[in-house]
């Protein structure tokens, strides 16, 4: 009976700190969608700076049989608070591997690859932390008072941990349930538009990767009191293969999923293998315990990816979650011939002046956007050449020009998501040429992208929330500040974007995923979201693309009664009936260079604009 005791207390550690990392690895591949494929190594720096800050100096203790550096001899819980501070220290470098310029699976590779020379730089320095051998003897917490092979001790320690993994759960839910956990959606769902909404992504990962960090180390330091040693071969970069698959398995972005998957993947993997009869081959077991880990990601990506329990569905509306299914279930994906049913609701009555916070319009011939010499270059070969031009204030500008004139390089050096190789971009009088695409966003330079660009994992409701700038629960802080701090701001800025989607007639869509919305849909629920950023300048890249032409003409209208009451819009498109009923004036590109500008009559009536691209 007590030996069964002991062997429980083991499995409540082991399971406490397989489920506060994978909780911390879920927030940032699950809700942030940083793959961190060196994950790993944090837990481990939690380990080692636990136990060289718990232990007595090497040259003196235990006859000086290993090597390490401090060794301070600090009590608990000193030794664990600086673990996790070690842990989010060290995650500072890995932000320049997950910024604007190393993304996606650019930023996991980088990440592996530090986690594989981390580990060949401690089993290969001695003096650090004893080299291969790793650190022994660790005291484990309060030992000088309490004898840790005592079944009460191991209880005690054990619901400690327990505790702390609980404590880490709600931490977690309190910064996801909140506007700034639908921001790291959002990034995680496509960080290049969530950049272009204002989203300062840099921040953002940065904040992840140390909170994240911080928790993983957190969970190597308890691993390390309890069972007082530690070595490099312990946290080879496979190791953290294993927390993936727990994340796969229980649920990315459910936090009891990745609880869930730590109990079933690290904890049943390694307490199974401990019941199977011995075989003569002692390599044998785990190398079938491999196969049987890659095997159940290749089964769950393929059979049923979104996990045993997939990320809650978020229904910010207020309906209720049973017995309205119109509203609640996505639609089926469509083409134009539904575009063409969709009737736009009440948007003749809606303020948007009000609404979405408009400026007065000082004047139609105010220049509000201007570029002086704008150049882009591709590898020696320049797209777009010495394009200057203005936009005035209040009014619809058309960007038009025949395939490959620049058009879209041209709108995303405008909105900073692309740099330009030369010239300058002006906002408002301001030199913007070297500001962020972010900040661009959020001093009122908003832009849509040519192909679909929802935020498929989000609502349709929350696509709109998301992009409302300047809310209090945005941010890391603001989020710990709880629901007390931005409930009631959140619950305006939900009630704005249902006022938006019922003018446009998609309210019965405002809990479904945007990305089960039809093309026309979505094109709408871009524009709606561009227009709760509350641009002062909205850039429009080809909106009515595969939209049926009955609701091109009628979203042409709003964006025509946009600008009358203050907004300022460029638009790229290919039509020239939307051109002819909605832009005045119309900027013509081709070959990368301003060809012509005016309306479109004395465009037609122009030879050069005729023969690049009006005929035919």
């Amino acid at each position: 009976m007590s030996a069964w005791a002991f062997y429980l207390t083991t499995i409540i550690v082991y399971g406490a700190v397989d489920a506060m990392a994978c909780l911390a690895l879920n927030y940032e591949f699950g809700f942030a969608g940083i793959s961190n494929f060196g994950f790993i190594i944090f837990q481990a720096a939690g380990a080692y700076a636990a136990a060289i800050l718990s232990m007595p100096r090497a040259a003196t203790s235990n006859g000086g049989f290993q090597q390490y550096v401090l060794g301070w001899n600090l009590p608990w819980p000193l030794p664990w608070i600086g673990a996790a501070i070690v842990g989010g220290l060290l995650a500072l470098p890995f932000v320049f591997l997950v910024g604007k310029r190393l993304r996606g699976d650019f930023a996991a590779v980088g990440l592996l690859v530090s986690a594989v020379l981390l580990n060949v730089l401690v089993k290969d320095y001695v003096p650090f932390l004893n080299g291969s051998a790793g650190i022994s003897i660790v005291p484990a917490p309060f030992q000088h008072f309490w004898d840790p092979q005592v079944l009460g001790y191991q209880f005690a320690y054990g619901g400690v941990a327990v505790v702390l993994t609980v404590v880490t759960y709600f931490f977690f839910r309190r910064l996801t349930e909140s506007p700034y956990g639908r921001s790291l959606r959002a990034m995680r769902d496509n960080d290049i538009v969530a950049d272009s909404l204002g989203k300062n992504l840099r921040v953002q990962r940065a904040t992840t990767l140390v909170v994240g960090g911080m928790v993983a180390a957190l969970s190597g330091a308890i691993l390390v009191g309890f069972i007082n040693l530690w070595a490099p071969g312990a946290w080879g970069y496979a190791e953290t293969i294993v927390l993936f698959a727990a994340i796969i398995l229980g649920g990315a972005g459910n936090h009891k999923g990745a609880i869930l998957g730590a109990i079933l993947v690290p904890l049943g993997f390694e307490e199974i293998t401990r019941f199977l009869p011995p075989v003569a081959n002692p390599t044998l077991v785990p190398a079938l315990e491999w196969v049987a880990i890659g095997l159940l990601i290749i089964l769950f990506l393929w059979f049923r990816p979104e996990g045993v329990l997939p990320e809650r569905r978020r229904i910010l509306s207020g309906a209720p979650t049973k017995g309205t299914a119109p509203v609640l279930a996505a639609p089926e994906p469509s083409g134009p011939e539904t575009d063409a049913l969709i009737k736009l609701g009440n948007l003749d009555q809606l303020n948007f002046r009000h609404l979405l916070r408009l400026e007065d319009t000082e004047s139609d011939h105010r220049v509000i956007l201007s570029t002086q010499g704008l150049t882009k270059t591709f590898h020696g070969v320049t797209v777009v050449s010495d394009v200057s031009f203005e936009v005035h204030q209040g009014r619809v500008t058309g960007l038009i020009g025949p395939n490959g004139a620049g058009k879209s390089t041209t709108l995303a050096m405008l909105a900073g998501t692309l740099p330009s190789s030369g010239g300058r971009v002006f906002l408002e009088g301001n030199d913007i040429t070297s500001m962020p695409s972010n900040e661009r966003a959020t001093n009122g330079l908003v832009r849509t992208f040519q192909l679909a660009s929802e935020f498929k994992k989000l609502t349709v409701l929350e696509n709109l929330v998301s992009a409302i700038p300047n809310q209090s629960g945005d941010s890391f802080w603001g989020a710990m500040r709880g629901r007390r701090h931005w409930g009631r701001e959140d619950k305006e800025n939900i009630a704005r974007a249902m006022e938006v989607l019922e003018g446009f007639a998609l309210t019965q869509y405002a809990d479904a995923y945007a990305g089960g919305l039809s093309g026309g849909q979505r094109r709408l629920v871009e524009i709606m979201r561009a227009l709760l950023a509350e641009p002062k300048v909205l850039l429009l890249d080809e909106p009515m693309a595969g939209v049926h032409p009955n609701l091109a003409h009628k979203i042409g209208d709003q964006l025509t009664r946009l600008a009358e009451a203050g907004m300022t819009i460029l638009m790229v498109e290919h039509e020239l009936a939307i051109m002819d009923a909605f832009c005045d004036p119309v900027i013509v590109l081709a070959e990368g260079k301003v060809l012509a500008q005016g309306t479109m009559a004395e465009l037609r009536a122009n030879s050069e604009v005729v023969e690049a691209y009006l005929v035919g």
